[in-house]
């Protein structure tokens, strides 16, 4: 499921099920147990099982839900057998939860718009770059802030490429990025207009069908202030490539990064 591109699995189970589940699906898939287990130690599972269909409408109405990182826990067989009851951590899973603002920057209750961006750019830099893959990023001031942060000149209105924290290429033509691409592993950092929500398709031409098709879905990363996210009211994020079969494949839910290690699921359509 998780190879077709699903937004969400759904199980049901206990802690058994979802250790067979954290063994199965990688760690940037999102998913979200519906209890019916006999024991249940695992943070994976909602409360109730209408509780898990309230966080499914939810993600359907595009309303903001949250992601975060839960412990699979299950019974120690080892501690069992010699009479304790005892739960050990098997690994985590990504999980949906109730999409509220939990600010970890605040001044008088609101986001501090510059420290979240450098929030959102130190935890691209400290747990997402990879050694040796090409990161092209895309106009704006949140990848602006990747480049800050990496001490890199950055073309605020043009498409930029860094490999291994060095400026490889800086306000690239479709023709240059096609080039400097092709079979080479490759990721792209875009953030969305604020206040119209265009993913692509505005301001962002450089990265046309063809440089999108060569990336890959998989390989786009959203980036996005949750303030920039409210300020959309609810709307889905707006895809206008101009190749219609392509809108249409990217459409769905994609994973904003919104902070250090703060993400939330977000629906992506076509105009």
């Amino acid at each position: 499921m998780e190879q077709a591109g699903v937004d969400l699995i759904l199980f049901a189970g206990g802690d058994g099920t979802a250790r067979n589940i954290c063994n199965s699906v990688s760690d940037a898939q999102p998913v979200l147990g519906i209890p019916a287990g006999v024991k249940i130690h695992s943070g994976v599972y909602a409360v109730t099982p209408s509780a898990a269909g309230e966080v499914v409408a939810m993600l359907i109405r595009g309303e903001l839900v949250g992601l975060r990182e839960q412990d699979v826990r299950d019974i120690d067989e080892s501690a069992f057998r010699e009479g304790r009851v005892r739960a050990k951590r098997y690994g985590d899973l990504l999980v949906p939860e109730e999409g509220r603002f939990v600010q970890q920057v605040k001044q008088a209750g609101r986001e501090v718009e510059a420290l979240v961006v450098q929030d959102i750019a130190d935890y691209f830099r400290d747990e997402i770059m990879e050694d040796d893959v090409l990161y092209l990023l895309g106009p704006g001031s949140t990848t602006q802030g990747v480049m800050d942060i990496l001490g890199l000149e950055n073309t605020l209105l043009g498409v930029d490429l860094i490999c291994n924290e060095t400026l490889i290429a800086s306000d690239m033509t479709e023709q240059d990025i096609l080039k400097n691409i092709k079979d080479k592993p490759v990721k792209l950092l875009v953030t969305a207009i604020g206040g119209q929500g265009h993913l692509f398709g505005r301001g962002n031409q450089q990265l046309s069908p063809d440089v999108i098709r060569m990336i890959g879905r998989e390989n786009i990363l959203v980036l996005a202030t949750k303030t920039k996210i409210r300020e959309l009211d609810g709307r889905p994020l707006l895809l206008d490539t101009g190749d219609t079969e392509l809108d249409k494949a990217l459409c769905g839910t994609m994973t904003v990064l919104t902070g250090y290690n703060d993400r939330i699921l977000y629906p992506v359509t076509t105009l």
